[in-house]
């Protein structure tokens, strides 16, 4: 059973059936699911949540699902004690959150195996998605796996790795002329036309909800402990928010103690609609043009921005933008350091680490956790310059000649 009751508004409290809807009719504003967390306290323990599965869906009992989830083992990724990380930028308690390693290399497999759970739920023959790349990938490897299908719709000039990595899976690849931001709102108007589950418009508030799980491993790879510090990217802000939700929750629950956690969001500097408003001290968040390597969050006018925006100010945290020079030294100081191959996103998040903790906002004694959300090898190109090998010939006295080893 579920314990999701309603949709609720964010911002007026209007509250809806729950139906595939993402919108307030009245003020326009997000919904988002409301639960019985009474009903959820009576049941769920460390205990219960320890003896389910090795993924997401241990947490179940905190998601809005009836039936039997489309599930492809995401999620219970590693949490990694980064001690060579560390010492590199002066961090005694740095871990980093590995969500490369789901199955299809980004931490997008957490919101699709929910919505598309829930799209089967709704009766959709049919799935779509806007997408810079590993959402497309994630839409169309568990639509495959639930047995419908999906269109997805991306920004012309798409890496070819991310192309590879969506068209395995076989699904309607259309390309948009323009940015995310242009693909985005053509598929807000193809909802109102076509009876699609789109994944992240009329399934959103339902999406949403399976970012919280990375806040739930957190805490309890953690031994059941918010950290003291999260840095996290943040493209339309969602992942960022909800982590917090997650460790909310948690805390609501009794499963940890109350929450300490500052929230620090990440950007790239050629799309930083949140960090530019929050150190503007702006209420609201302004619109961009992207214009980064790091395409995954390239989007220039985030739908959470400003909840992003609250919760970072809220939680006493911060924000930070790294130029692209800044994110391809930032993957491959986490490669160099913790063998994680991780994607330009990641390398927002250790660049902006390592000037957080530079500037002070991050004390050496704090226990920090870095979300790396996506796998590097979809956009292996901006990291191209790192091969370089010796050419020899088969024996061993051209090895040493060229290579100056001597026995």
């Amino acid at each position: 059973m579920s314990y999701a009751r309603t949709l609720r508004c964010r911002k007026c409290g209007q509250e809806y059936p729950l139906k595939p809807i993402n919108l307030c009719e009245f003020c326009l504003s997000p919904l988002e699911v409301n639960y019985d967390y009474k009903a959820i306290a009576s049941v769920v323990t460390r205990e219960t949540i320890a003896r389910g599965p090795a993924s997401m869906w241990r947490y179940r009992d905190l998601l809005p699902v009836e039936s039997e989830a489309v599930d492809l083992g995401t999620g219970f990724t590693p949490l990694v004690r980064a001690e060579n990380l560390g010492r590199e930028l002066g961090l005694d308690q740095l871990y980093i959150k590995n969500d490369c390693l789901t199955p299809t290399y980004s931490f997008k497999d957490r919101v699709v195996s929910v919505a598309i759970t829930k799209a089967k739920e709704f009766g959709f023959e049919t799935v779509a998605c806007a997408s810079t790349g590993n959402l497309a990938a994630s839409v169309a490897a568990h639509a495959a796996k639930a047995g419908v299908k999906a269109y997805v719709f991306v920004p012309s000039g798409l890496e070819v790795g991310k192309l590879v990595g969506i068209a395995i899976y076989n699904p309607v690849i259309v390309t948009v002329e323009g940015s995310y931001d242009d693909v985005n709102r053509l598929c807000g108007k193809l909802v109102g036309k076509y009876k699609w589950g789109f994944i992240n418009v009329n399934l959103r508030p339902y999406y949403a909800e399976g970012s919280k799980t990375l806040g739930y491993e957190v805490a309890e790879q953690l031994g059941w402990r918010a950290p003291d510090c999260v840095v996290a990217p943040a493209a339309s802000g969602l992942l960022f928010t909800r982590i917090w939700k997650g460790l909310d929750e948690l805390s609501m629950l009794k499963l940890i103690e109350p929450v300490n956690t500052h929230m620090f969001v990440a950007q790239a500097a050629g799309s930083s609609p949140i960090v530019n408003a929050f150190q503007a001290g702006a209420q609201h968040v302004h619109p961009v043009q992207p214009d980064t390597i790091a395409r995954s969050i390239a989007i220039g006018n985030p739908a959470d921005g400003y909840y992003a925006l609250r919760v970072a100010r809220q939680s006493g945290g911060g924000a930070c933008a790294v130029n692209d020079d800044e994110i391809i030294a930032g993957v491959k100081l986490l490669a160099q350091t913790e063998g994680i191959f991780a994607e330009p996103t990641g390398g927002v998040v250790i660049a902006s680490l390592k000037k957080l903790v530079a500037s002070g906002m991050i004390k050496r004694h704090e226990m920090t956790v870095a979300a790396i959300t996506g796998a590097g090898p979809r956009t292996q190109e901006v990291v191209a310059d790192m091969v370089r090998s010796y050419a020899i010939q088969p024996n061993l006295e051209s090895f040493e000649e060229v290579l100056g080893l001597k026995v």
